[in-house]
């Protein structure tokens, strides 16, 4: 594959990490691609005029040209930042008129306004910050917007949520161009989740527990966060709130947004990364602890989950390195 470019737009208020961030990922790129002389992205930044910008927090940015004259990137990067509410019309009519035309566009955050405002994401499924899913969906009811994952892939355009998440597409986007090897060592350079799968949710499983409206499922939500080595199935769960498995299967999925098996297998998850993170029990000793019950068990969905086995997140992740305790 030969070089391709990206082109970044920037705009007042934009939020600098939605830029900086994906555009890490994409400079590094050419560390593991044996491309360094012929780099496999070329990064260019552009805004209405070619003026400078004044990005979130009062960073200055100095575009590399104005958008009117830039070619038609092989990727367009649309970053968000409290500035998308007020950006020059000039900007959404470009959109409208040159996104259809490139290969792939991805936006960070609230970048996914600006794609619906030039009518981008009509009938596509999308997300963006879980804080701003809602008044995208209102302000666009055209777009199939989805809360949960941290990023979403909808034939050549994908949209990320909130920050961070930009991050994640653009190694996903990486692995698509280079494969998997060199995702995976980007991943570890920049120091992040190691490929974190788009459908990963945005939020913690304790951040979502807010979400039942019904007193029995947040008291199940509350006890299954507190004993998740106990039997979460269905069964059980519906016991503990009076209801039938059928019941509290379709209220559960209904009021929290996700199935009980999908809940517990993230509470579970996020438990053991705790567990990792801030004590030095030993693999088995926490496998236990969060219900995996072996830890061939919680490896696998360490895997499945965050491509990363629980060894290497807490080399990553954890406390400075001490004797751990027995398992």
């Amino acid at each position: 594959m030969g070089t391709q470019s990206v082109l970044v737009v920037l705009f007042d208020g934009v939020q600098p990490l939605d830029v900086a961030g994906p555009v890490d990922v994409f400079s590094v790129a050419a560390r593991f691609t044996g491309s360094v002389d012929t780099p496999p992205y070329v990064i260019r930044t552009a805004s209405v005029g070619g003026e400078a910008v004044r990005a979130a927090g009062g960073l200055r940015l100095v575009p590399d040209l104005d958008l009117a004259d830039a070619e038609d990137p092989d990727l367009l990067l649309v970053p968000g930042g409290p500035g998308v509410g007020d950006v020059d019309e000039r900007l959404v009519a470009w959109l409208r008129e040159r996104a259809p035309r490139v290969r792939r566009v991805m936006s960070v955050c609230t970048g996914a306004y600006l794609l619906a405002e030039a009518g981008l994401l009509d009938g596509r499924r999308a997300t963006t910050h879980w804080e701003s899913c809602d008044y995208l969906a209102s302000r666009f009811p055209r777009v199939e917007v989805d809360p949960v994952p941290i990023f979403v892939r909808d034939g050549p355009i994908s949209t990320s949520a909130g920050v961070t998440a930009g991050v994640d597409l653009a190694i996903a986007l990486v692995e698509e161009d280079f494969g998997r090897a060199v995702a995976h060592e980007i991943a570890r350079l920049l120091v992040v989740y190691l490929r974190r799968p788009g459908n990963q949710a945005q939020f913690s499983v304790q951040l979502s527990a807010q979400v039942a409206r019904s007193d029995p499922l947040r008291e199940v939500q509350y006890w299954a966060a507190a004993n998740p080595a106990s039997d979460l199935s269905v069964p059980a769960l519906a016991g503990r709130a009076g209801l039938s498995p059928r019941q509290f299967a379709r209220a559960f999925t209904e009021q929290v947004g996700t199935t009980p098996g999908r809940y517990v297998d993230l509470l579970r998850l996020e438990t053991a990364q705790r567990l990792l993170t801030d004590t030095r029990d030993g693999v088995t000793r926490i496998a236990r602890a969060c219900g995996y019950g072996t830890p061939e068990a919680m490896r696998l969905a360490f895997l499945r989950e965050l491509d990363v086995s629980p060894t290497e997140y807490r080399r990553t992740f954890g406390k400075p390195s001490t004797p751990h305790s027995a398992p």
